[in-house]
C-alpha cells in the first residue's frame, strides 16, 4: 500500500512539472524625431522610444512577438518590417507599406503581432518611402529552444548592425531622384557602428553646435570582451547604399550563421556583407589584452568616398574609449569583385542542418537588373518595368478581389537574352511603369535567376542586395557574365546550398535561387538599396491567397479602404 501511494505521488509530482512554454514578448514603442548627433553632426533623427538604433528584441524560438507602435512623426506616415521573418499566417503584420498594409498615420497606433518559427538572427526597419535610412531600425536576436545545442560554443553573444549615413534628409534624396535634371543622393557622409561614427567636421565650414566631434553620441562604438572567452558576433547591415567590408584588427572571424541559417564554418579576415544580410561570426580574445583593437567597416564596390567607419574592440579591464596604438586597418580594395565573389560561394549549409532543394522547378523567371529613363525620369528596372505601388495595399486588394486597383497583365518572365549586350550601354534605355504583379501557384517550386548589366554610365555595373520577404531561398549557384539556361543550371548546388532572406547580385554577373511559393500572401521581393527600390528596382509575388485568413480592419484605411479605419 505504502509502495501504491509512493507511486501515485511520484506520478502526481511528475505531472505538475513546469513545462517550458512559448511566451509573449509585449513592446510599446514610440516613433518621433529627435535632434540626435550619430556622426558628430546634428541632425532630425527617426527614433524609437528615443533612440536610435531601437531596442534589440530578444525572443526565443517559438514566441509571439506583439509590437504596438505609436507614430509621433506628426507630419509623416510609417511602417515597420520584420526582416527575415517569414510571417507564416500573419502576412498582414509584415510592415510593408502598399503590399501588406495601409501606412501608420501620424497619432495612431498599430500592433503588429506574429510568432517567431525559427531561431536566428534578424532586423526590424522602417518600409515606408526612404524613412528607414533616417534611423528607424534595430535588430531581433531570436535564440534556440532549451533543449536544442547549436553546432558551435561560445560564451557571449553580442549584436552589432552597420550603416551608412547622410546628412541630407531622406525628403531631399527623394525630390531629387524624382527629378528632371536627375538629382542623385551621392555617397553617404559616414558610416556607423550599431548608430556611432564619426564625420570629419573640418571638412566644411560648420559652426561648433551643428558639428562637434567631441560629442559623446559619436564616440566609438566598443564591445566589452574578457580575455580568453570566445564571443558570437551578429553582424548586420541596414545600409541605404553601401556594400561592406568589416574587419576585426588582429583577430579572425569564423562565419557560422547567415539570415537565421547554419553555416559550414569558414574562417575571413573581413567579412563582405550587403545590405539586409546577416551573419554570425565568432571571435577568440586571444590577443594581447593591455590594448585595445579596431573595428572597422569600408565600402567596397564603390569609389570610397565616404571615410571608415571605427568602433574598438576593448579587452577588460582597459577603458572602453582607449584608442588602439595602431593605424585602423583600412580593408580590401574597393573595386575587387573577385573576393567578394568567392565569399558568396563559400557559404553553404552547415553539413548537420542541411535541407535540399526539390531538384527541379516548376517556373523560372530571369530578372534582368537596368536602369532606364521614363519620359525623362531615370528609374531602375526589372525585365525594362520599373515598379511602382498601387494606392490600394496588394494583400487588401487580392483577398477583396479588386481587380482594378492595379494592372492585370502579367509582367514579363525574362528578356531578350540573344540580342541584349549586359556589358554596354543600352541602345534604348527606354522602360515602362507598371504595378502588376507575378501570380505563383500555390506550393509550386520557383526559380529565380538575377541577371545583371551595365547600367546608364559606361562600364559600370553595380551590385544588387535582393531581399525576398515571407520567405527563405535556397542560394544554387553565381556566375560571371550573361546566364545560360542550357548549360549553366548544370552547375547548380543541390546538394548543400545555403538559404537565405537577401543575396547580392555581382556586378555583371547573375545569381540564381530557388523557393518553394509555400506561404499565402503577397510578397515584395527588391534590391535593398533605398534609392533603388524608390527608383522601381522591384516585384512583388502573390501565392495562395484564398488561403489567407480574414484581414484586421488595422490594415486598412488607403485607396479602395478609406473610411474602413482601424478599431
Amino acid at each position: 500500500m505504502l509502495l501504491k501511494l509512493l507511486a501515485l505521488c511520484l506520478f502526481t509530482f511528475l505531472i505538475y512539472i513546469p513545462i517550458a512554454e512559448a511566451r509573449i514578448r509585449h513592446y510599446k514603442w514610440e516613433v518621433k524625431y529627435e535632434y540626435k548627433s550619430p556622426d558628430c553632426y546634428k541632425k532630425l533623427v527617426t527614433t524609437i522610444n528615443g533612440k536610435s538604433p531601437g531596442p534589440t528584441i530578444l525572443a526565443q524560438e517559438g514566441d509571439t512577438v506583439i509590437v504596438e507602435v505609436t507614430n509621433k512623426l506628426l507630419l509623416e506616415n510609417l511602417a515597420i518590417h520584420w526582416h527575415g521573418i517569414r510571417q507564416i499566417g500573419t502576412p498582414w503584420s509584415d510592415g510593408t507599406e502598399g503590399v501588406t498594409q495601409c501606412p501608420v498615420v501620424p497619432g495612431d497606433t498599430f500592433k503588429y503581432e506574429f510568432k517567431l518559427d525559427r531561431a536566428g538572427t534578424y532586423l526590424y526597419h522602417a518600409h515606408y518611402g526612404m524613412q528607414r535610412e533616417s534611423g528607424l531600425y534595430g535588430s531581433i536576436r531570436v535564440s534556440v529552444p532549451d533543449n536544442f545545442t547549436e553546432p558551435f560554443a561560445y560564451d557571449y553573444d553580442r549584436s552589432i548592425i552597420l550603416t551608412d549615413w547622410y546628412h541630407k534628409s531622406t525628403y531631399e534624396q527623394a525630390t531629387g531622384l524624382s527629378s528632371i535634371p536627375f538629382v542623385w543622393v551621392g555617397e553617404p557622409q559616414s558610416l556607423l557602428i550599431q548608430g556611432k561614427g564619426k564625420f570629419n567636421c573640418s571638412s566644411a565650414s560648420l559652426t561648433a553646435d551643428t558639428c562637434n566631434t567631441s560629442n559623446p553620441e559619436c564616440s566609438p562604438y566598443a564591445i566589452t570582451i574578457i580575455p580568453g572567452k570566445t564571443y558570437r558576433l551578429r553582424v548586420a547591415s541596414l545600409t541605404a547604399l553601401s556594400a561592406l567590408s568589416f574587419q576585426i584588427e588582429g583577430h579572425n572571424m569564423t562565419v557560422v550563421e547567415a539570415d537565421g541559417h547554419y553555416v559550414e564554418p569558414f574562417v575571413v579576415k573581413n567579412l563582405f556583407i550587403y545590405s539586409g544580410e546577416t551573419y554570425s561570426v565568432l571571435i577568440k580574445a586571444d590577443q594581447d589584452p593591455s590594448r585595445n583593437y579596431w573595428m572597422t567597416t569600408n565600402v567596397v564596390g564603390r569609389p570610397p568616398n565616404t571615410t571608415q567607419g571605427l568602433g574598438f574592440l576593448n579587452y577588460y579591464p582597459n577603458h572602453p574609449r582607449r584608442s588602439p596604438p595602431t593605424v585602423p586597418p583600412t580593408g580590401p580594395i574597393w573595386n575587387h569583385t573577385a573576393p567578394r565573389l568567392a565569399q558568396s560561394l563559400a557559404i553553404k549549409a552547415h553539413h548537420d542542418f542541411i535541407v535540399t532543394p526539390p531538384t527541379t522547378s516548376d517556373r523560372a523567371i530571369v530578372f534582368l537588373n537596368t536602369q532606364n529613363r521614363i519620359n525623362g525620369y531615370v528609374h531602375w528596372s526589372v525585365n525594362n518595368v520599373s515598379f511602382s505601388l498601387p494606392n490600394t495595399p496588394y494583400l487588401i486588394a487580392l483577398k477583396n478581389k479588386l481587380h482594378h486597383v492595379f494592372n492585370q497583365t502579367p509582367p514579363p518572365e525574362g528578356y531578350d537574352s540573344v540580342n541584349y549586350d549586359i556589358y554596354n550601354v543600352s541602345k534604348n534605355p527606354n522602360a515602362t511603369t507598371s504595378n502588376a504583379i507575378y501570380r505563383l501557384g500555390f506550393n509550386t517550386t520557383v526559380d529565380i535567376i538575377l541577371q545583371n548589366a551595365n547600367t546608364m554610365t559606361v562600364n559600370n555595373s553595380e551590385t544588387h542586395p535582393w531581399h525576398l520577404h515571407g520567405h527563405d531561398f535556397w542560394v544554387l549557384g553565381y556566375g560571371d557574365g550573361k546566364f545560360d539556361m542550357n548549360k549553366d543550371p548544370k552547375k547548380y548546388n543541390l546538394v548543400n546550398p545555403i538559404r537565405k532572406n537577401t543575396v547580392p547580385l555581382h556586378p555583371y554577373g547573375w545569381t540564381a535561387l530557388r523557393f518553394k511559393a509555400n506561404n499565402p500572401g503577397a510578397w515584395l521581393f527588391h534590391c535593398h538599396i533605398e534609392a533603388h527600390i524608390y527608383m522601381g528596382m522591384g516585384v512583388v509575388f502573390e501565392e495562395g491567397i484564398d488561403k489567407v485568413g480574414k484581414l484586421p480592419s488595422s490594415i486598412m484605411g488607403c485607396g479602395e479602404t478609406r473610411g474602413v479605419g482601424r478599431p
